[in-house]
């Protein structure tokens, strides 16, 4: 088992409960991204942790495909499938490099809080542009750890950093700000379609960009 899938495994058991200090960016994401959807479309959901994106949306889409590397948010996402009783949501452990993934196959892509914490975004973004359909939509919200933050946060993220730098986090924690998302996402035929600033303690970006043929 790699490092960064060990680490989010041993993350899922309380994944939930320390994202809920940043619930209200969680949920204006959300509803910004339920504005762009439609009862025809098939989503990939990339880096689903726990599910709660892919189930909150499950009803306004065709179906979602949601990904994750860690077994074990896998399994937390199919339990609250379960009990939503959600049935369009086919959730699985994987990498979005898997080929079973056919080139513009979604007519969208979402992917929340995790382009800050991959060293190979721009592999990521561009594979994400071979997987969309002409005209599909790429919708992500990241945080932004160079960005208006409180005081609190910014202690936090200096932990973090410490706990990075001397190998108990495996994963990269990128300190970007909301320009520097701006510029990975000029990458290819994406035009942008929206963008707002969300700020709650910490700052996120959030962001549509549609590939354009």
């Amino acid at each position: 088992m790699s490092k960064a899938k060990k680490f989010w495994d041993n993350a899922s058991k309380n994944y939930d409960n320390t994202e809920k200090r940043f619930e209200y960016i969680h949920s204006k994401s959300r509803e910004n991204t339920k504005q762009y959807l439609k009862s025809s479309d098939t989503v990939l959901d990339f880096a689903c942790g726990t599910g709660t994106t892919s189930i909150e949306i499950s009803d306004l889409v065709k179906e979602i495909h949601a990904i994750d590397i860690s077994p074990k948010m896998i399994e937390l996402a199919k339990e609250k499938a379960v009990i939503n009783k959600v049935n369009n949501v086919f959730f699985e452990q994987g990498e979005i490099f898997d080929t079973k993934y056919k080139t513009e196959s979604f007519d969208t892509v979402i992917a929340f809080n995790i382009l800050h914490t991959i060293p190979n975004a721009q592999n990521i973004v561009k594979r994400i542009d071979e997987l969309l359909k002409p005209n599909g939509l790429f919708i992500s919200v990241t945080p932004c750890l160079q960005d208006k933050m409180s005081f609190l946060v910014s202690m936090q993220i200096r932990l973090v950093q410490v706990m990075c730098k001397i190998g108990i986090i495996p994963i990269p924690i990128r300190r970007l700000k909301s320009e520097d998302i701006d510029d990975l996402l000029e990458y290819g035929t994406f035009q942008t379609v929206n963008s707002e600033k969300i700020y709650k303690g910490a700052s996120s970006y959030f962001i549509v960009v549609k590939k354009v043929s």
